[in-house]
């Protein structure tokens, strides 16, 4: 910003921005934000050089105070404006916007009745606003039909003095008493009065929607009050969850260290099943002993188990625990014819077939099922 520039080339400006912003440009126009930045900032620049230059004292009244000055009433009341209008992202950042411009309108509301500039019933709401800030309203009567007409009159007098207001910012000169006549058009010479009762009636209509707005900041605190606020997520690196995640697996026994997996699956001497046929160990099927070098080749793969024995293996392995049981299938329906010259295997059989005879005579059939009679 540009230190050297004047008080009324910096209101000038900043009143600039604030029109903008009203007609020029919407919300989602990509200028909006920096636009609105800088009105602020020229603003807030004036408020500097005002309190440099002391152009407002506690000891002046209305009457001392020159009608080119009235304008600068309002810096901060178009403060407040802008400040309600920069966007945020959160509650408490909405909040802390509501609670600055509150007390924009506030510092505005004091610096008008430090000169008499309040009307008995603005005063008599400013005095209901200090006693109790958050629980104030315009309108303590429930009668419709008085604010319907209070909105009317409020209405037609912003109209008429938005017309006076444009004339004046197309003619800045007019009622300056300095200005030349033949340099401006005749524009120079205007009645310096009028100018001031313009000025005047801007900042009255200024007050009443002051007291307008901290009625609607306090209805907007009051639902921001209920407002929950975001869970924060934590800042988390990709370096951290992985940290994290070894950590997690490494207090679970597991190691991706390949050498580590291997060293474990040797060292393993005891039963791969237990007895209801479940693997103690985890274990890798493969195609053949022939192929466990060219695989073991490749774990270094994601996801890859190594393998640890072959099908023949296992098999042979079952086989010398007696974990397998030969025969059954079709195989089992093949008896072998028997010997007529082993007398002792016929005796054998002949006695086996008499005693499951003898069972058969003393349990007859259903004999063991009892649950359903009488």
């Amino acid at each position: 910003m540009d230190e050297s520039k004047s008080l009324k080339q910096l209101f000038a400006e900043a009143e600039d921005g604030r029109l903008a912003l009203e007609g020029a440009y919407e919300v989602t126009d990509a200028n909006y934000s920096d636009v609105l930045t800088r009105a602020i900032q020229n603003y807030t620049r004036c408020l500097d050089l005002l309190s440099q230059l002391r152009i407002f004292s506690p000891n002046e009244s209305l009457d001392d105070l020159a009608t080119s000055d009235l304008p600068y009433l309002l810096v901060h009341y178009h403060l407040a404006e802008l400040t309600q209008k920069i966007p945020s992202t959160s509650p408490h950042d909405r909040r802390e916007l509501v609670a600055r411009s509150r007390a924009c309108y506030e510092r505005f509301l004091l610096a008008v009745d430090s000169y008499g500039l309040l009307e008995a019933s603005y005063a008599k709401m400013l005095e209901s606003y200090t006693e109790d800030p958050t629980a104030f309203t315009t309108t303590p009567s429930s009668d419709p039909a008085l604010r319907r007409n209070a909105k009317i009159a409020n209405y037609k007098a912003e109209q008429s003095l938005k017309q006076k207001l444009a004339y004046l910012r197309r003619h800045p000169t007019y009622g300056d008493p300095d200005a030349a006549e033949e340099e401006h058009g005749g524009i120079g010479s205007g009645d310096e009065e009028i100018v001031r009762k313009v000025h005047l009636a801007n900042l009255a209509l200024s007050v009443h929607s002051t007291f307008q707005q901290l009625e609607s900041l306090n209805r907007e605190a009051e639902i921001l009050a209920q407002a929950p606020e975001p869970l924060l997520p934590q800042a988390s690196t990709v370096e951290e969850d992985e940290r994290r995640r070894r950590e997690t697996l490494r207090q679970d026994g597991y190691s991706d260290r390949l050498d580590a997996r291997v060293k474990r699956l040797q060292s393993y001497n005891g039963p791969l099943l237990n007895k209801e046929g479940r693997p103690l160990q985890p274990f890798t099927l493969v195609g053949g002993s022939n192929n466990r070098q060219d695989l073991a080749k490749g774990v270094f793969r994601p996801g890859h188990n190594l393998p640890t024995m072959s099908i023949d293996e296992y098999l042979e392995e079952e086989r010398r625990r007696g974990g397998i049981i030969e025969g059954g299938g079709e195989a089992s329906w093949h008896r072998p014819e028997p010997n007529e010259d082993d007398i002792d295997k016929a005796d054998e059989e002949t006695m086996k077939a008499r005693a499951w005879d003898e069972f058969v005579e003393a349990n007859p059939k259903g004999s063991g099922n009892t649950l359903n009679r009488g």
